[in-house]
């Protein structure tokens, strides 16, 4: 029988520089290294993985998944390999192989923050994958998103026929031992991740980004054993949580497909435990994530399916933050009538919302200060296409400003830079200079990459005022201030 070759194990295979018998050599000394001495590997078998589309039995997908992890810098799942449940070879799945089945979200998420842990510990970069496009991403998980989660197939049971893979040792890394919690335990995690987001909107992702990931490692070993379906809901819960965090810590720091990662298995964690305004919230970042990357479109595409599948169920306040994000995306397109409408929108929700129904904890963040702040984002956003909108964006930096609380110093940075770059667009460079300074002064007490890329964007607006003298030294200042990547790559553009 013919069989159709593995692609994505042929396009990784292929950005590795290897040949097929170098593989087969490195499969078999990493299998040893495992405690699979009695491994042997030749280069006809590589051959027929890649050009015949053939699975290898375990621990093989396991051996290979740390092989180009390591090769790559950069988290591979045995899923991104082409292997999925029981020999699959991920044919008619997306290049980030989404959505893949219930009982292997928790499996998936195990593996994949190992192998982050991983390149973590091993001082990799873990930056070299591509983005998979907002498109491809919707419309794999339409469907799936829309459907109602079954909660029996939430994790594996004991006797389900995955259980020798799934509780296997994954490749190179320590696996939590699957035993059951109780809600005292569950209590802890929630709090947990509490002061993971503070922690995160205060300073930053960098710093604590590999705590939430060791957690988030942790909670995917408890979600393999079968708890009590009110138990399982909430371990669900938990991990959508951590895993948004991850993926907003990876985003904050430069890590950008791993980024994605997290957030599709947010989702996936928050379908699975029946929350889908979770699963909308969870896609609205990677939207947030694709408009600061400059695919405003993709951004949209995103955006449509976290709407939808938000389902009835969203309170007025989460609809009108994710309308604050497709408003963003839509000025970064220069579409000011669009924008202005999802704002109003958005306005109208936010008033909507009494607060006669306690919003769940990822939601307590967006306050009147957050609306504001991304309102500001948008009007500072639009303002390159139409320089109008750049009053209006002072005016709800001001106000967010006004109303950030303790405990928000990245937000206060990000809306300095709005009020800097919205003078500067608007011929006032002196008011520009003070909010610019006081952005500067602080960057450097968080750990968030987006602060110096938004530091950046306002750069670029100071080059019509180099003549000032105050601005010539601004200028000056955020040259030595911005970190310097390899080859000068944190060095901004001379304009």
């Amino acid at each position: 029988m013919t069989r159709e070759p593995n692609t994505r194990l042929a396009d990784l295979f292929g950005m590795t520089g290897w040949s097929k018998g170098e593989l087969a050599r490195l499969v078999n000394r990493q299998a040893a290294v495992m405690g699979h001495p009695q491994l042997a590997t030749d280069t006809s078998r590589v051959r027929r993985w890649i050009d015949m589309g053939e699975s290898p039995r375990d621990p093989v997908p396991r051996v290979l998944a740390a092989l180009f992890t390591e090769r790559l810098g950069r988290v591979v799942t045995i899923e991104d390999l082409g292997f999925g449940r029981r020999g699959r070879s991920g044919r008619g799945q997306t290049q980030d192989g989404v959505p893949w089945p219930p009982e292997r979200t928790a499996a998936v998420l195990t593996e994949f923050t190992g192998m982050d842990l991983m390149l973590n510990r091993r001082g990799m970069v873990g930056a070299g994958a591509a983005l998979a496009a907002g498109s491809v991403l919707s419309s794999a998980m339409h469907d799936w998103l829309h459907a109602d989660p079954v909660l029996a197939s939430d994790g594996p049971r004991i006797d389900d026929p995955l259980r020798e893979t799934l509780h296997a040792e994954p490749a190179g890394y320590d696996r939590y031992e699957a035993v059951p919690v109780g809600s005292t335990e569950i209590d802890e995690l929630e709090r947990s991740v509490d002061v993971f987001r503070a922690w995160d909107a205060a300073r930053g992702g960098g710093l604590q980004r590999k705590a939430v990931v060791g957690q988030l490692n942790e909670v995917g070993g408890m979600l393999s054993y079968r708890h009590p379906d009110h138990l399982q809901r909430r371990l669900w819960g938990v991990a959508a949580n951590l895993a948004v965090l991850a993926g907003w810590m990876s985003h904050d720091v430069g890590l950008e497909p791993t980024a994605q990662k997290y957030f599709v298995i947010a989702a996936h964690a928050a379908r699975e435990g029946g929350d889908r305004p979770r699963a909308g919230e969870a896609l609205s970042r990677a939207a947030r994530q694709m408009v600061h990357l400059g695919r405003p479109d993709d951004a949209l595409d995103l955006m449509k399916l976290a709407n939808s599948g938000a389902g009835d169920e969203a309170l007025p306040r989460t609809r009108a933050m994710l309308y604050t994000i497709e408003a963003w995306a839509q000025a970064s397109m220069g579409h000011g009538q669009a924008m202005r409408r999802k704002l109003g929108e958005a306005e109208d929700l936010f008033v909507r919302d009494k607060g006669d129904v306690e919003p769940p904890s990822w939601m307590q963040m967006f306050d009147e200060a957050d609306l504001h702040g991304m309102q500001a984002l948008a009007y500072r956003t639009l303002a390159e296409h139409d320089p109008s909108a750049a009053v209006i964006a002072q005016h709800h930096a001001k106000e967010a400003l006004r109303l950030r609380g303790q405990g928000y110093q990245r937000s206060v940075i990000f809306d300095y830079l709005s009020m800097a770059s919205a003078c500067f667009i608007s011929d006032d460079p002196e008011q520009a200079d003070v909010y610019a300074r006081l952005a500067l002064a602080t960057i450097n007490e968080t750990s968030s990459h987006r602060t110096w890329d938004r530091l950046r964007e306002m750069y670029r607006l100071t080059g019509k005022y180099a003549g000032f003298t105050r601005i010539a030294d601004l200028r000056q200042e955020i040259q030595q201030a911005l970190p310097k990547g390899p080859g000068g790559k944190g060095r901004p553009a001379m304009v």
